[in-house]
Formats: C-alpha cells, sequence, structure tokens
C-alpha cells in the first residue's frame, strides 16, 4: 500500500506542475480533466501527509527512549503516534477504495407514496422539499421532471433531476421506503399514524451507455394537470414514453414546449433503462444493494421520520438524529457521511 501511494504522491506533484503550466491551461478540456484527477487524488495525499508527519515522528520518540531524563515523555508520545498512525493506515485503505464509476453523475430521484393514503401523500412532498432543500444548500440544480400531486398539497408521485457535483455519491443511499409516524392533519381524534413513501436514485447516463430501438418506443402526448384536475397548461405539451419491450413508464409535463418535456422523458427512459440493464446483468450490484447501506430495494424499509420524539433514525446503520425539522429543512450532512463510512468500511471488511 505504501509503494501505491508514493506513486500517487509523485502522480499529484506532476498534476500539480501540469495545471499551473500555460500550454496545458491553453488547452481547457485537458486542464479540466487534470484538474479533476488532482482534486480525487487531494484527499488521499492528505491523509498520507498526515501517515508520513506521524511516522517521523515515532523515529523521533524511538531516539528519545535511550535518553534517561526523556523517556517517560517519549514512551508516552511513542503511545499516542503508535496509535494514530493505526488510524491513519485504517483511513488511507477505505481512501484508496475503487470508486463507485457513478459517483460524479447527475440523478433521477423518484418518490411514490406508500401505504397511509393522503398522509403518505403529504409525507412525499416533505421528502421532496427535503431533497430540493438539501440540493440547494450544496448548490446543485434541481429540475421537476414529473409530478401528480393531491388536492391537500401531498405527491402522489415525482420525479426530480438533480445535477450538480458528485451528486450520485451523495445521494445513492437514500433508495428505499421512507417511514413517517406522527399525527396527521386529516387525523381528528390525535392519534399517530404510520404511513410510508418510496424514494428510488438513479445515476443519469449519458447517450452512450443506453441504445434505445424507436420502434421499442409508445410515445403518447397529453395535458398536464395540477391537483384537483387544473389544467397547467390548455396545450398537450405532456409526454408519456413506453417503452414496450420492458414496460417501462416515463413522463414529463414540466416544460410548456412539448419538444423539451420529450427530451426530459428520455434522459429518464435511459437512466432507467441502463438501471434496468444493470441490475439484470450484474451479481455484484444485486449483491451490493442487498448489504447493510448500498440498497436499491423499494420494498426495504431504511429509515424512520418519528414527529413526537423529533428524532430520525436510519435501520442500515442503527443512526439516531434528534433534529427533525433541521433534517427535513435539508440538513442530511451528518447521515450521509454517517451511511458513506459505513459503506465504505462494508466494502473494505469484505476486500480482507
Amino acid at each position: 500500500m505504501i509503494e501505491k501511494l508514493h506513486a500517487l504522491k509523485e502522480r499529484f506533484e506532476e498534476l500539480s506542475a501540469q495545471i499551473a503550466d500555460i500550454a496545458v491551461i491553453a488547452d481547457q478540456e485537458e486542464w479540466r480533466k487534470k484538474v479533476k484527477e488532482r482534486a480525487a487524488l487531494e484527499p488521499v495525499m492528505e491523509a498520507f501527509d498526515r501517515y508520513l508527519a506521524c511516522e517521523k515522528a515515532i523515529a523521533e520518540a524511538k531516539e528519545l527512549l535511550s535518553d534517561p531524563e526523556m523517556k517517560e515523555m517519549a514512551q508516552e508520545e511513542l503511545a499516542e503516534k503508535k496509535e494514530l498512525l493505526a488510524k491513519l493506515e485504517q483511513e488511507l485503505k477505505i481512501l484508496l477504495l475503487p470508486k463507485d464509476p457513478d459517483d460524479d453523475k447527475n440523478v433521477i430521484l423518484e418518490i411514490r407514496a406508500g401505504t397511509g393514503g393522503e398522509e403518505a401523500a403529504l409525507f412525499g412532498a416533505d421528502l421532496m422539499r427535503m431533497y430540493m432543500r438539501y440540493a440547494e444548500r450544496h448548490k446543485m440544480k434541481v429540475e421537476i421532471m414529473n409530478i401528480n400531486e393531491t388536492e391537500l398539497g401531498g405527491i402522489k408521485e415525482a420525479d426530480l433531476s438533480i445535477s450538480g457535483t458528485d451528486v450520485y455519491a451523495k445521494l445513492k443511499y437514500e433508495s428505499g421506503v421512507h417511514r413517517v409516524q406522527r399525527v396527521p392533519e386529516t387525523e381528528a381524534q390525535g392519534r399517530i399514524q404510520t404511513s410510508a413513501a418510496t424514494v428510488v436514485v438513479l445515476p443519469e447516463v449519458e447517450d452512450v451507455n443506453v441504445e434505445i430501438n424507436p420502434a421499442d418506443l409508445k410515445i403518447d402526448t397529453f395535458r398536464a394537470s395540477g391537483a384537483g384536475g387544473q389544467h397547467v397548461n390548455k396545450t398537450e405539451s405532456a409526454i408519456r414514453i413506453t417503452h414496450i419491450p420492458t414496460g417501462i413508464v416515463v413522463q414529463c409535463m414540466d416544460e410548456r414546449s412539448q419538444l423539451k418535456n420529450k427530451e426530459k422523458a428520455m434522459r429518464a427512459l435511459k437512466t432507467r433503462l441502463y438501471d434496468h440493464y444493470r441490475s439484470q446483468q450484474d451479481e455484484k450490484l444485486t449483491a451490493a444493494r442487498r448489504s447493510m447501506v448500498g440498497t436499491g430495494d423499494r420494498s426495504e424499509r431504511i429509515r424512520t421520520y418519528n414527529f413526537p420524539q423529533s428524532r430520525v433514525t436510519d435501520h442500515r446503520i442503527g443512526l439516531t438524529l434528534y433534529k427533525l425539522d433541521a433534517f427535513l429543512d435539508g440538513d442530511l450532512d451528518e447521515m450521509i457521511e454517517a451511511l458513506s463510512v459505513a459503506a465504505r468500511t462494508a466494502q473494505l471488511e469484505a476486500m480482507e
């Protein structure tokens, strides 16, 4: 591992010199590639520098052991630095794990109301707002591709396109069943009800990843309508595309232009087809989706939002946070980081 880290350090220093070179800067596409590669190496190099500094401190402490006056202090320093070195070695192992090739992709995030009727739809709307606020905090762009609202402001279903930096890396652990426990606005007797909504996060794919035969598509146009049947527009600009071989259906009604809605719907279809075929062909992916945190199973309950106790619990890693209001306002970072660490640790244990 140390040999590999020294080689990566040489590459990091080489990239640092190249991105400052006027000749490289002139080729913006090449320059961006090198900047991206260097940025990916930076966390590893920072940890490796701490590791090397710790090794140096251990060597210096060992030299002081022969000095009677400094021996006790050197022993304490040695014990402390050895413990730190072991932690840094573990951190480096995790940082060197193979990266998910989809991590830097944008995503299609789907929300579907589950059991619980209108209360489930209202919870679905809460989840949609939560992810939109999270995206806003991280300077991500959100497009609502499709939404089916209820009269009380809930959503039966919604499809969001979220773009930015490493979006899939941040949101991929959100797939699964989200459960809410609270007194519904529609409950007159104050009884707590349990409802659920399903979230699916798919990496958005480029044209090269999926080939679609136009003959396999059934394309319908219709008028976009809001809650209670009110028409958002009076032209048939909304698009529904059915992929006949798989039965996958997507629709988009966000734009007033039929052409733009068709373009967005095709993006969503390619993403879902990519996920469909990848799930069929890649046994490793299937196994990962059944693991503790790498889930894509729509039937698995992953998280509970308990309003009376103001807590949110992720059942995959056993983490409970008592800040439900902040969480629903998009403050997901602590939970997402904990899920990411747990996934990397599980991956490391599987390789050992």
